[in-house]
């Protein structure tokens, strides 16, 4: 852990863009945050030997971060989203088994990786390139490819700055970058909504989201979801495609969710609420972390998280809620 004298602070400020950069690279956000610790408590001891007219403070310790992520998705498998695992399942009885955490692209709170004091259009940027769906998309590319295109598209670096880092060649870096460009655009889907600032009348979409959902209104759920809409649930690989799909299951479940609780936050770029459900002597106790992507004016994807003992604290959440919250 660094210090907290000078040289502590000033490594600490690069935190937050560095776990932005380890997350991409990792998709786990618990994996990001020790690959950050790791990165900056191997400079904080190094420190002293550290010459900035070989390279600025900044690209020295993306060098450090770059190769404590390679070395930690040397052995590692490609993490994911349930659409990545199979086909579309239907509204029926039984989620599956589930898959272990290592299996899954995780949640990771937008505050832990976006600079919130940005220019807008920057930050823009930064949160749609922490998207579920691109993050998946990423862990496609072999690492290098992937800490390439992250470093050229993503962070805006120079090719020259690419090929130093990496003690590679221009033309390499180059190559990489092509490479990885293709690979992208045959896995990742269209993006969604530009995770720019809530208009109005998204903001009423999710006061409506909430209401119906706190109720379990299954009619007034579903009304707010496009045609096409995608609901999963990770750990479990099963997913649904399509509003009539979502609605069996819904209708079909009972009604496990009726009379929970939401709490707004943000998770990937997009907007996300904490889940509690009713428990003993009236209070509420964590269930689901639900991350939702908008287009215009309705839902087109629902993802709810079920690892809320871990996801809650990460998102700095309450461990529970009383019944007149």
């Amino acid at each position: 852990m660094p210090g907290p004298g000078e040289d502590g602070v000033r490594l600490e400020r690069f935190r937050v863009e560095l776990t932005g950069y380890c997350y991409r690279m990792l998709g786990s956000a618990f994996e990001a945050e020790d690959a950050v610790q790791e990165t900056l408590v191997r400079a904080w001891r190094s420190l002293d030997r550290f010459d900035e007219d070989r390279a600025p403070l900044r690209s020295w310790l993306y060098t450090i971060a770059t190769n404590v992520c390679l070395d930690m998705v040397r052995s590692a498998q490609r993490r994911a989203r349930a659409m990545d695992f199979g086909p579309p399942a239907s509204a029926g009885p039984g989620l599956g088994r589930p898959l272990a955490e290592s299996a899954w692209v995780q949640p990771v709170p937008d505050s832990r990786v976006v600079d919130a004091c940005g220019d807008p259009a920057e930050l823009a940027a930064q949160r749609e390139t922490i998207r579920l769906a691109f993050v998946a998309a990423l862990q496609h590319l072999p690492p290098r490819q992937r800490a390439v295109l992250i470093l050229r598209d993503v962070l805006c670096w120079k090719a020259g700055e690419v090929a130093q880092l990496l003690d590679t060649t221009v033309a390499s870096v180059t190559s990489a970058l092509q490479r990885a460009r293709v690979t992208l655009g045959t896995v990742h889907a269209a993006a969604g909504e530009p995770s720019g600032p809530l208009n109005q009348a998204q903001r009423d979409l999710l006061s409506r989201y909430c209401d119906a959902f706190e109720r379990y209104d299954v009619a007034a759920l579903v009304s707010l979801l496009h045609q096409d809409a995608v609901m999963s649930m990770p750990p479990f690989p099963w997913w649904l495609r399509g509003r009539a799909e979502i609605e069996r299951a819904l209708l079909a479940a009972g009604r496990p969710c009726a009379g929970a609780r939401l709490v707004a936050t943000a998770a990937n770029g997009s907007p996300a609420f904490a889940q509690y459900r009713p428990a003993g002597r009236g209070g509420f106790e964590p269930f689901a972390l639900v991350i939702l992507e908008l287009s215009g004016e309705v839902i087109t994807e629902m993802t709810t998280c079920l690892d809320a003992g871990r996801l809650f604290p990460l998102f700095d959440l309450p461990a529970g809620l009383l019944a007149d919250r």
